[in-house]
């Protein structure tokens, strides 16, 4: 089994190099998005960058993935749309990067997840809907937001999350985290989501409504 350390020699060799950045404005303000291509998976992630990055300081940062149905359908069903929106709009206010990396549902892919939401209408939960179609919980990976943080040279963050898992991952390839609480609304949608999250996948929900 390859170190931690050893691991990060890897992580520094440029797996996922930055390809291009362009200005985009938005309703959330203006941003700076860097694109970066991971050879191992071939998918492209991106920093969504607002304001001078001084890599001295701890940065304010949201790692986020990607979730076609919530951000382009407007799904009720999660609360991935309105953490990316309350993302951009913190970074917008005191600088900082949301890093959106392209692992559609959970890691598990859109049609996977898609299959996932079938058996949910059946009674299953997020989690056991998952390990039904033969998935653990949580695929998802974070070596690629490593090393677009690295590549901006910060290892000191104020990350964005309720998920300790990702905390943890960030922390073993050397990565300071200070954890910023980010949690949206309920709705009566996703409020058995919600309390899945806390309760099997050990999310750090400060409350959960029951809006039903």
């Amino acid at each position: 089994m390859v170190k931690k350390l050893e691991m990060l020699k890897i992580l520094s060799s440029d797996t996922v190099p930055f390809i291009v950045k362009a200005n985009i404005p938005t309703r959330s303000g203006e941003f700076t998005v860097y694109a970066f291509s991971e050879y191992k998976t071939s998918q492209d992630h991106l920093a969504i960058v607002h304001g001078d990055i001084d890599a001295r300081e701890r940065i304010l940062v949201r790692i986020h993935s990607e979730c076609w149905t919530g951000e382009v359908l407007g799904s009720l069903r999660c609360d991935c749309s309105h953490q990316l929106n309350l993302g951009l709009k913190s970074i917008s206010e005191k600088n900082g990067i949301v890093i959106y990396l392209r692992q559609e549902g959970r890691g598990i892919g859109l049609v996977n997840k898609l299959k996932a939401y079938a058996l949910q209408e059946q009674g299953l939960d997020t989690v056991d809907a998952n390990l039904a179609l033969g998935f653990p919980d949580d695929l998802r990976l974070y070596h690629a937001a490593i090393e677009i943080l690295r590549f901006f040279g910060i290892n000191r963050i104020a990350l964005m999350t309720n998920n300790p898992k990702k905390i943890s991952a960030l922390q073993e390839y050397g990565i300071d985290v200070e954890r910023i609480p980010h949690q949206a609304k309920t709705n009566p949608e996703n409020s058995k989501y919600l309390r899945t999250k806390a309760e099997k996948s050990g999310h750090l929900l400060d409350f959960i409504e029951d809006a039903r």
